[in-house]
């Protein structure tokens, strides 16, 4: 029987609400200037929602504005993807802020992207954190709160893994919360996100993800670093499946986790998504 963690026991009730199918999401326009980070223009037709880099950790007024309208082009559907303001660090490095530093820079970065989304006709769908953020919002529930705060400014849902405590203060702040699953990423023994890190072992294979995310969306499990079965609890829930751009093989990851996903909804009944041409 798999093992259920505190943390990933919660009910995700939001997604229900939320996600007209189990959908791919993954983090784009993490460039900068003339730095290309991920092949953007390659994944977008195969993703449902585009989380993009609004000046924090990566992402200029140039890239987010060409990757608004890349969204545009193949109906998907964008949330902002602040990050700590360190690019140097690409987001990954740990900072101590005060929550209202944190509060400011969410929607600092949120504001830029939404105005973008203006410009085409397009509305912000959630806000996403990135990385270290990501983890600080899960170490200190002030931080976490600050996000939220920020989130009830644009009235749009906070998007990040599954998370009992981050779902049960999300509800407490009026903020819907979207929980996703990460097949590109590990899980600890207490269903903890392993973060990115370098070598021959941080990086799984198109095949192997292809995998994960069918295991996950049919038997509703993920296996951990120590090769125990968790139990994801997303039960009739809907989720998400990020996948990060930066990744050396992202384009086939995208590839392969759209043919799994396409057979889940297949397989559960939902409609599948609509491919846009060229």
């Amino acid at each position: 029987m798999a093992k259920l963690t505190e943390k990933l026991s919660g009910e995700a009730k939001d997604n229900i609400k939320i996600l007209p199918r189990y959908e791919i999401n993954c983090d784009m326009g993490e460039g900068y200037g003339p730095w290309k980070m991920g092949p953007d223009a390659e994944i977008m037709p195969y993703i449902d929602t585009a989380n993009i880099a609004c000046g924090g950790h990566a992402g200029d007024p140039k890239i987010m504005r060409e990757t608004v309208r890349l969204a545009k082009k193949y109906n998907v559907r964008v949330g902002s993807h602040p990050g700590l303001p360190d690019k140097l660090g690409f987001g990954r490095r740990q900072w101590k802020l005060a929550p209202e530093d944190v509060y400011n820079e969410v929607v600092y970065q949120t504001g830029a992207l939404k105005g973008f989304l203006e410009a085409e006709g397009l509305p912000l769908s959630y806000i996403k954190p990135h990385g270290e953020l990501f983890f600080y919002i899960e170490r200190d529930e002030e931080i976490m709160r600050a996000v939220l705060r920020a989130a009830k400014v644009f009235k749009v849902p906070v998007k990040a893994a599954k998370n009992k405590h981050y779902e049960e203060v999300a509800a407490e702040e009026g903020v819907e919360f979207i929980q996703e699953f990460y097949p590109d990423l590990s899980y600890s023994p207490e269903g903890n996100l392993v973060k990115i890190m370098a070598g021959p072992n941080a990086t799984k294979t198109p095949e192997l993800i292809q995998q994960t995310v069918l295991r996950a969306g049919l038997k509703d499990e993920v296996v951990d670093t120590e090769d125990v079965v968790l139990n994801l609890k997303f039960e009739s829930s809907p989720f998400t499946v990020c996948l990060h751009s930066d990744m050396p093989n992202a384009l086939d990851n995208v590839k392969f986790a759209r043919i799994a996903i396409d057979e889940i909804n297949k397989a559960k009944g939902y409609t599948l998504r609509e491919a846009v041409s060229e």
